[in-house]
């Protein structure tokens, strides 16, 4: 059975031996929710490629202790994975966080497609954007990283387009696309883009700013992917022929 997962602040200077505290939300919901219970195997993470196993110590009510092993430093995956995830409807959103963390995406940027249903404004700016990062948080730990990934700020198309500078890979799933994204080369590729249109599609306008910029666009068949779903199946056709998958 693998070790429950724990996001702390930091590893650095911890030592085998050492106990280290996790307090606030981290705790209540271990404690409060899962039960955690002194004697129990952990594995503490610092989502910035440290972790440790350890032994929980005590425990409070928005509080627990751990004392832990030596922590260990896992290396910074590559290729590093972008993917800029257009604004769908409802839940949808969460649900395309949660997979891409779960497939080892490092940096998911929310979009304001000119045709997406969803229109983060105001207030909901701030709120929706917190959805998504605790999503990402909650499954980078079920999915045992030690990088966790970033949620970055909600994007509008001109932005999207200075990302895609300087990327090895970039690409943007179309429909009409008669390139498949099978052809695309990922030999040698330190950074990969995946762009991912809205429930409504890419606007001619938004398309020619992608294609100045460089991108490809491409095709995954003939079946059109909802769009919480077909940044997952670009980016597992992508790594599965990349060093990271070797």
């Amino acid at each position: 059975m693998s070790l429950p997962v724990h996001l702390v602040p930091s590893l650095d200077g911890v030592a085998s031996g050492d106990v280290v505290e996790i307090s606030g939300d981290e705790a209540h919901h271990a404690v409060a929710v899962r039960r955690l219970r002194v004697g129990e195997a952990v594995v503490l993470t610092d989502g910035a490629g440290m972790s440790a196993t350890g032994t929980v110590t005590s425990t409070g009510k928005r509080v627990f202790t751990v004392e832990t092993a030596e922590p260990t430093h896992e290396p910074r995956p590559t290729p590093s994975v972008t993917v800029v995830q257009a604004l769908p409807k409802g839940e949808r959103g969460e649900l395309a966080v949660e997979v891409l963390t779960e497939i080892g995406v490092d940096l998911i940027v929310p979009w304001a497609a000119s045709r997406s249903v969803a229109v983060w404004r105001g207030d909901r700016i701030a709120k929706s954007h917190a959805k998504w990062a605790a999503t990402a948080r909650e499954a980078a730990k079920q999915s045992r990283r030690a990088w966790f990934p970033t949620v970055a700020p909600l994007a509008s198309t001109d932005e999207v387009v200075g990302l895609l500078d300087g990327a090895d890979v970039a690409v943007v799933l179309h429909e009409a696309a008669t390139l498949p994204l099978s052809a695309i080369s990922v030999d040698h590729s330190d950074t990969m883009v995946v762009v991912v249109g809205p429930e409504g599609g890419i606007s001619a306008e938004e398309l020619a700013g992608f294609l100045a910029a460089g991108v490809q666009p491409v095709r995954m068949g003939r079946e059109v992917l909802r769009t919480s779903t077909a940044g997952v199946a670009a980016v597992a056709a992508l790594l599965s022929r990349s060093t990271r998958w070797a």
